[in-house]
C-alpha cells in the first residue's frame, strides 16, 4: 500500500492496553516510544499484539516544540 504521508517510521509493538472505546499502543521505534490512541476495533481488527512488526504513519499540520 502506498500512502501520501511521509513520516513513516518502522518498529514494533512494546504493548497494548485496550480500553472501553480506544486503545493505547505503545511502539519502540529505533529505541524511541511512540504511543498511539486508536479505537479499540481497530486495534482488534489488526489484532495487534506484543512484537508486532507495524508501521507509525504520522500526518500532521504542524509540529509544536517547548524548551
Amino acid at each position: 500500500m502506498q500512502l501520501s504521508a511521509r513520516n513513516q517510521l518502522a518498529g514494533k509493538v512494546k504493548s497494548v492496553k485496550l480500553g472501553s472505546i480506544m486503545a493505547e499502543v505503545v511502539i519502540d521505534v529505533a529505541g524511541n516510544e511512540i504511543v498511539a490512541e486508536i479505537s479499540r476495533g481497530s486495534a482488534k481488527r489488526l489484532k495487534l499484539k506484543k512484537g508486532d512488526a507495524v508501521t507509525a504513519i504520522i500526518k500532521s499540520t504542524e509540529v509544536i516544540i517547548g524548551k
